[in-house]
């Protein structure tokens, strides 16, 4: 991306009171209720029914035009939150990360706390430049291509095969179906074949991120994260070939950085992955052109699938798996002509950014190709891993994952029942991928 020095910060602007509540309860409130950390089925159904995106962006707009597109500032309590509404303020807040900006929010660090608190997102500064070189040299941050793709890729393969062949018997591919063949591929590229059916694992995991939604509203598990560490350690100690946590082990970090302090995030990443890959299979159901490129690109063979690539990508801008993108200030930082003290927190609301129809002609439309020639890497309000310093560094491999899932998934026969409703833009605002199912051709209930 360009680096938005050019771009001068505008001046914040507070809101008044009615704004103020108006926000917090039509913007904030819906990406609270359907969790953080790990999505709530009915709340994320119950979004989809209300598409409280499309209400949230709406809203925002209004108060950007009301304030000539200036920041603006929310009281919630004793915390003051700043809400960057153009492309450049979002460009100067991620390029001015880890220092002004961090990433270790408070909300952050009380929410990770409960199963990665030594994760290198809500690292303190002295400890953040070591852990995000493991994690650089673990995943290959600077490739597009892993230097492990073969074995992540086989991995793959065969997940999607068997998941395949029991659509094909069963005659649906619905969540339920999909998961636990997503949570074994997901083991075994992090951890290694020996994982492949530890369930165990993630389910550890999954109770703990369910805790982490509430923050510090919920007590501590140390046992259950004393648990999740032991099985991480036997991995990691055990570092089969091909896995991610092989690459981890061997990485030259400094003496202290544990590898077993950042597994637990790459683990989440791929989550939200699952959810995009479900979300740009619906849309290829819907578009034969879509599902037929997806099914041209697989058929070449390539590690590197450039359109399943974008389509991953534009699943996560149209829908995206960060709800907000959250920084805290460490000192104080000039604005325009204002000056907000240190602990001043910014929220950047991820479907507001990705989705603005006064500045994207494709807001609401299917536009992989945007992340082919470049256009969507050079703007500063796209982020569907973030941006700047200290940008997701397992995009790469997370794509290289999620992608070819899409291609091979996209080799079935499937029938989305509600594809009128993605066949053509504008595109729904949000969508629920828990309640996506899916039909093979000819089956009952296949019609759309």
């Amino acid at each position: 991306m360009p680096h938005p020095a050019a771009v001068s910060p505008r001046t914040p602007v507070d809101l008044g009171p009615a704004r103020s509540a108006a926000v917090a309860a039509r913007v904030l409130g819906p990406l609270v209720a359907q969790g953080a950390i790990v999505r709530r089925p009915r709340a994320t159904a119950w979004a989809e029914r209300r598409q409280t995106d499309r209400a949230a962006g709406a809203l925002l707009r209004d108060v950007r035009r009301e304030h000539g597109g200036a920041p603006v500032v929310l009281r919630l309590g004793p915390r003051r939150l700043v809400l960057p509404l153009e492309a450049g303020d979002v460009g100067a807040l991620l390029a001015g990360s880890p220092d002004p900006f961090s990433p270790a929010t408070v909300e952050k660090r009380a929410a990770l706390g409960h199963f990665e608190p030594d994760s290198v997102l809500i690292s303190p500064a002295h400890r953040r430049p070591a852990r995000r070189l493991l994690n650089e040299q673990a995943l290959d941050t600077s490739e597009p291509v892993h230097g492990d793709a073969d074995a992540l890729l086989a991995a793959v393969d065969r997940e999607a095969a068997a998941l395949l062949a029991q659509v094909d018997r069963g005659g649906v591919l619905d969540w339920p179906t999909f998961a636990p063949a997503f949570w074994r591929t997901v083991r075994t590229v992090v951890l290694g074949e020996s994982a492949r059916h530890d369930e165990r694992v993630t389910d550890v995991l999954s109770t703990l991120r369910r805790a982490a939604n509430w923050a510090y509203l919920h007590p501590r598990r140390p046992r259950l994260r004393a648990e999740l560490a032991d099985r991480l350690h036997a991995y990691v100690r055990r570092a089969e070939p091909g896995s991610l946590v092989a690459h981890a082990a061997a990485a030259q970090a400094e003496r202290g950085v544990d590898p077993v302090g950042q597994v637990p995030q790459w683990l989440f990443a791929f989550d939200a992955a699952g959810a995009a890959v479900l979300r740009a299979l619906a849309v290829a159901a819907a578009r034969p052109a879509v599902r037929d490129r997806l099914r041209d690109e697989a058929a070449s063979g390539a590690s590197m699938q450039p359109y399943a690539r974008g389509s991953v990508l534009e699943a996560v801008r149209l829908w995206p798996t960060t709800l907000v993108v959250l920084r805290d200030s460490t000192a104080p930082t000039t604005w325009g002509d204002r000056e907000l003290p240190a602990g001043t927190s910014f929220a950047v609301v991820s479907a507001h950014v990705h989705r603005d129809p006064e500045r994207l002609d494709i807001a609401d439309a299917w536009a992989p190709e945007a992340w082919l020639d470049g256009r969507a890497d050079a703007d500063w309000g796209l982020i569907p891993f973030s941006g700047g310093p200290v940008s997701c560094p397992g995009r790469n491999v997370v794509l290289l994952v999620a992608g070819r899932l899409l291609a091979r998934l996209a080799e079935a026969d499937l029938v989305f029942p509600r594809a009128r409703h993605l066949a053509t833009d504008p595109l729904p605002a949000t969508f629920d991928h828990f309640g996506a199912r899916f039909h093979v051709a000819g089956r009952p209930g296949a019609a759309a």
